[in-house]
């Protein structure tokens, strides 16, 4: 096998996460994931915490399954409700994703 599989712990039947984020005049790139935190939880927390600058889209693959979709509203609808149970503000561009795909204002007073 050449490289290494971007899955946890070596098990394929897995469903890893990745985000494209906008770095304005640089352009867009998918970001790089550590393999233990391409989960949905991970994910929802690296959104939490900043770790993006300007998420554009959120995409979902399970290798094993044969399948890969676009996740971003599901992920959207998932980082409010978990900022909103731990009372957490959001960040900027992470507050832009969200109420580009619920077409809602998510600023940190509503949550």
């Amino acid at each position: 096998m050449i490289g290494h599989p971007l899955v946890p712990d070596g098990q394929f039947n897995v469903t890893v996460h990745i985000v494209l984020d906008d770095f304005g005049k640089l352009g867009r790139a998918y970001r790089e994931t550590d393999e233990a935190r391409a989960d949905l939880r991970s994910l929802i927390e690296d959104m939490l915490s900043g770790q993006f600058t300007r998420p554009t889209r959120v995409v979902a693959f399970n290798t094993d399954e044969g399948w890969a979709r676009d996740v971003s509203e599901d992920v959207a609808r998932d980082v409010v409700e978990q900022a909103r149970a731990q009372g957490r503000s959001l960040p900027e561009g992470v507050r832009d994703f969200l109420g580009r795909l619920l077409g809602e204002d998510v600023s940190a007073a509503e949550l």
